[in-house]
C-alpha cells in the first residue's frame, strides 16, 4: 500500500515537471509535447542539420544528385563510405545525415524495388518507392522501443512516369522536388537554387551547377578535408542510375573550385579595401584632435 501512495506522488511530481518546464517529452519518440512536437524526430532532424550539404536538381533529361562528404581522416581510402547508391537500375539514393543509418533506408528500398519488380515485372516508379520509404521512417517513429532515423534521403528515379526527385525526412514525410537542398549549407543552398531555371536545364549543366553550390558553401575553416560525390539518371546514362563520371566530375570541380577561389580573393580584397578605409578614417579623427590640441595650447 505504502509503495503504491509513493508511486502516485513520484508520478504526480513528474507529471507536474513535464508539464511545468516541457523536459521528460524526449524519452521516447512516441511520447507528444503539450505543444504537440515530437523531440526525438526535431533532434533527427538536426542530425541532418549538422552533416555536409546534399543537392538535387530534376531536369529535362533527368536527375542529379550531389553531396558534400565529410571526410575524418587523412588516413582513409578516397571513395570509401559513399553517400550516393543505387537502389534499382533506374533510381538511386543521395544520403543526408548519419551513413549508417542511411545505408538502412538504402538496404530497404532495394528490397522495395526488387519486389515490386518481381510482382509487376517492371521498375518502381519514383513516387511509389518515396511512399514506401516514407512509410518505414515513419514506422519508426511510432514505437517506443525504436528511435527515428538520423537521416533524410534525396531519391533520384527516371522511370515510366519521367524524371522525379523527392526528399524523405527523419518523419517519414516525403515530397516531390525540382530543386531540394539539405544539410550544413541548405539555407544558402536553397537560394542559389531558386535562382536557376530548374525546368529548362540539362544534367550536364546540372553537375555544374552542383558543384558551384557546394564549393560556395563548403566552409574550409571548419571542414578542410571532403569529396564531392554525384551521381545520376538522365538520357545519357541510358536512364540508368550510375556515379556522374570521371571527366565530367572532374570539369565541373575544376570550374566550381576556380570560381570559389575567385570569390574569395574578391572578398578578401573587398576586406582590405574596407580596412584601409577605416585606418584612414581612424588617421584623420587623430589628425583632428592633435590639431585642437595645438589650438587649445
Amino acid at each position: 500500500r505504502k509503495t503504491t501512495e509513493r508511486r502516485k506522488k513520484l508520478d504526480c511530481a513528474r507529471s507536474e515537471t513535464m508539464s511545468g518546464i516541457g523536459t521528460g517529452y524526449d524519452l521516447a519518440s512516441d511520447t507528444f509535447s503539450p505543444d504537440g512536437r515530437l523531440f526525438q524526430v526535431e533532434y533527427a532532424s538536426k542530425a541532418v542539420d549538422q552533416m555536409g550539404t546534399t543537392l538535387g536538381l530534376c531536369c529535362k533529361d533527368g536527375v542529379v544528385v550531389g553531396v558534400e562528404k565529410l571526410v575524418q581522416s587523412r588516413m582513409l581510402v578516397k571513395g570509401t563510405s559513399g553517400r550516393v547508391m543505387a537502389v534499382d537500375t533506374q533510381a538511386g539514393i543521395a544520403i543526408g545525415g548519419l551513413a549508417a543509418d542511411g545505408r538502412q533506408i538504402v538496404n530497404r528500398a532495394r528490397q522495395e524495388a526488387t519486389s515490386y519488380r518481381d510482382f509487376y515485372g517492371v521498375p518502381i516508379q519514383g513516387k511509389v518507392l518515396a511512399d514506401r520509404i516514407s512509410m518505414q521512417m515513419h514506422m519508426y517513429t511510432l514505437y517506443w522501443f525504436m528511435r527515428p532515423a538520423g537521416c533524410s534521403v534525396l531519391l533520384a528515379s527516371y522511370a515510366s512516369d519521367g524524371p522525379q526527385l523527392y526528399m524523405v525526412d527523419p518523419s517519414g514525410s516525403s515530397w516531390g522536388y525540382h530543386g531540394c537542398a539539405m544539410g550544413k549549407g541548405k539555407q544558402i543552398a536553397k537560394t542559389e537554387l531558386e535562382k536557376l531555371s530548374l525546368g529548362e536545364l540539362t544534367c550536364r549543366e546540372a553537375v555544374k551547377a552542383i558543384a558551384d553550390i557546394i564549393y560556395q558553401v563548403h566552409d574550409d575553416t571548419k571542414d578542410k578535408l571532403w569529396e564531392l560525390e554525384m551521381g545520376w539518371v538522365c538520357d545519357e546514362s541510358k536512364r540508368v542510375f550510375e556515379p556522374v563520371p570521371r571527366d565530367v566530375l572532374k570539369e565541373a570541380e575544376d570550374a566550381a573550385k576556380a570560381k570559389a577561389d575567385a570569390e574569395k580573393e574578391r572578398e578578401k580584397a573587398k576586406k582590405e579595401e574596407e580596412l584601409k578605409k577605416k585606418a584612414e578614417k581612424a588617421a584623420e579623427k587623430e589628425k583632428e584632435k592633435t590639431e585642437m590640441e595645438v589650438d587649445k595650447a
